[in-house]
């Protein structure tokens, strides 16, 4: 059986011998060409060279072909701004000064789509019939938070039409890219929202439940497998994203993946995930890599269960861990005997925390996989940021904490934070995967300036 037979097997529910593979390979994979992100994300020549690497490397029973949540913003008017380690971050919003809903729908020739969709054909003649290949489109309600800003949050308590007329729209563009996906060989459909996790339950539900399983019914009735996915700690949603009918639930690790089967497993669907990110792909070796895809497929089992990394990986996690969990997936026993006596080596590190008791400004710390990469920490951060505009930089500093960098982990332990993206302010954290409002972070800092 190979890896695309696999992974199939697993979405219809079928017994498999061994947990499915699906690395994200994002922008990690232009390091096997020497290319940076920007060159892959613009480049269908380049980025179809670093996905067939990465197929031969990696070893994938399903791979993504590309992982950007800014094609379909781009093409509706948002500016973009580049970086060489990371993709694209949305830089302007078209709608933030005004409540507008478009109603244009992309077309296959306008923005990077027609170079997308041509690797998309490429890659599945060259791959399609030993690899499952994911579609990625960016999700409802982050997408409409790009054409909105972070105004949206305010907007679902001031303006409920509005909200719901936006998301309602970015869904029909969600489809619309969808089926450009589909009819370009794409065998499963995922829509990336990472933003579902700064909302509750009641919101999930007024605003997106209906969209959403719209989404993923038009899916199903073109004949191919849908995913949702979400980063952040979406704990408290999974049942209703679940109640919505995609066909698995793709979480990062701020979720304990066991408790979330427990409800992908009562609705009958799968579950995808959750290998850490940063404190093992990017900052550990392959020993610590293999070490936690086998300790997580023991966790979890093979049943409905597909193996892979929190979310998008970072473009710096070293080629050898990656070509390491594959070479573990597929060699089980061989690789859990070679580990048997490995003991992580655990490296204290040393780091002074700000004099929270004397500072001369209100110091907010925004905690982040890494603003430039992962949606729900960028708006994290524009909020905060919002608050130098309206105070003043003498008044308020803001600084961003990524957890790409090692100290910044023993910071995140410092400040008793486990889950990302949180803002503290003057060493107390204040908000915990959850985006403020405006109104709602201006009051907060406005009593300490």
């Amino acid at each position: 059986m190979n890896g695309k037979e696999l992974v199939m097997k697993a979405f219809k529910g079928e017994a498999v011998d061994r947990a499915p593979w699906v690395p994200y390979t994002g922008v990690q994979i232009a390091n096997l060409k020497g290319y940076n992100a920007q060159e892959v994300l613009q480049d269908g020549g380049k980025l179809l060279d670093c996905l067939v690497e990465s197929n031969k490397q990696y070893s994938p029973d399903g791979q993504p072909v590309v992982f950007d949540l800014q094609i379909e913003a781009e093409i509706l008017g948002c500016d973009l701004l580049w970086a060489e380690d990371s993709p694209p971050t949305v830089s302007s919003h078209p709608f933030a000064e005004g409540k507008e809903v478009p109603t244009k729908i992309p077309a296959k020739s306008e923005g990077r789509l027609p170079m997308i969709l041509d690797v998309m054909e490429k890659f599945k003649a060259a791959v399609g019939e030993t690899t499952a290949l994911y579609g990625l489109v960016c999700g409802p309600f982050t997408l409409a938070s790009h054409l909105r800003s972070t105004n949206i949050f305010m907007d679902m308590y001031d303006d409920e039409d509005y909200v719901k007329s936006l998301i309602s729209y970015s869904t029909d563009v969600a489809i619309a890219v969808a089926d450009y996906y589909i009819e370009a060989g794409m065998d499963i459909v995922g829509a990336v929202d990472p933003l579902i996790s700064q909302i509750s339950p009641e919101m999930f539900d007024q605003f997106m439940a209906a969209d959403y399983k719209r989404f993923f019914d038009h899916v199903r009735s073109k004949g191919v497998f849908s995913s949702f996915f979400v980063c952040g700690d979406a704990t408290k949603n999974l049942e209703v994203m679940a109640k919505t009918g995609p066909d698995c639930l793709s979480i990062d690790e701020n979720i304990d993946i066991v408790e979330a089967k427990k409800i992908t497993d009562a609705a009958g669907i799968m579950i995808s995930g959750n290998l850490q990110l940063t404190v093992t792909m990017l900052l550990g070796n392959q020993k610590d890599c293999q070490k936690a895809a086998i300790e997580l497929m023991d966790k979890v089992g093979t049943e409905s269960f597909i193996l892979a990394p929190g979310c998008d990986m970072p473009f710096g996690v070293p080629i050898e861990n990656i070509v390491g969990i594959g070479q573990a997936v597929q060699n089980i026993d061989a690789t859990r005997s070679f580990l048997e006596s490995y003991v992580k080596e655990e490296v204290e590190i040393d780091v002074e925390m700000p004099d929270y008791e004397n500072l001369e400004h209100v110091l907010i710390e925004v905690l982040t996989i890494d603003s430039a990469t992962c949606a729900a920490c960028g708006y994290m951060k524009a909020a905060a940021d919002d608050m130098i505009g309206i105070f003043g930089s003498d008044k308020v500093e803001v600084v961003e904490r990524k957890i790409l960098e090692p100290e910044n982990i023993a910071r995140l332990g410092k400040l008793g934070v486990a889950n990302l993206p949180s803002l503290a302010v003057n060493g107390k954290v204040t908000h915990v995967s959850l985006i403020p409002s405006r109104a709602e972070l201006e009051k907060e800092i406005g009593a300490l300036v």
